[in-house]
């Protein structure tokens, strides 16, 4: 009986609020135990907490995506800018003349450079988005295709 009056005690003090303080020595009266007030959310409140959470995630996921699909252009822009300077340096070493790009229509491209001390290269698109190629062994242009909806184009420095 001594552990049930201190737990009802002990409860008493945390949920009553309005009623006076309860001395620890004594037993709480049933008027007082059962006079408190419970605190609770209502479903107006909790479905616009709900909504709120709905819109920041959702802008989140579209950023996010966004923030994607930049890092992709990117890297197909870093990745065709290797791709010309490789192609550059084969033309210095292989007298004067370009190496044949192949892959043009497809997702990977390369260069073969035919010159021992040229560079070889092949990079292929993250999104399979087709390269395409015009080449030569005196000039070359490599186009492509951005997820934002402009081309990028490399084409030959001499």
């Amino acid at each position: 009986m001594l552990v049930i009056s201190v737990l009802v005690r002990k409860n008493m003090l945390l949920l009553n609020h309005k009623s006076k303080k309860i001395s620890s020595n004594k037993i709480p009266l049933p008027s007082q135990i059962l006079h408190f007030s419970i605190y609770a959310f209502t479903l107006l409140e909790m479905l616009v907490v709900i909504g709120i959470i709905a819109v920041l995630i959702s802008m989140a996921v579209a950023s996010y995506s966004t923030a994607q699909r930049k890092a992709r252009d990117a890297k197909r822009k870093a990745d065709l800018k290797a791709f010309q300077n490789a192609m550059e340096q084969c033309y210095s070493v292989n007298s004067y003349s370009y190496p044949n790009i192949t892959g043009g229509g497809t997702t990977s491209i390369s260069e073969d450079c035919p010159s021992a001390n040229g560079p070889d290269l092949t990079i292929t698109d993250p999104t399979n988005k087709t390269y395409s190629v015009t080449s030569s062994s005196t000039a070359y242009t490599v186009t492509i295709n951005l997820e934002d909806g402009t081309n990028f184009s490399i084409s030959n420095q001499q």
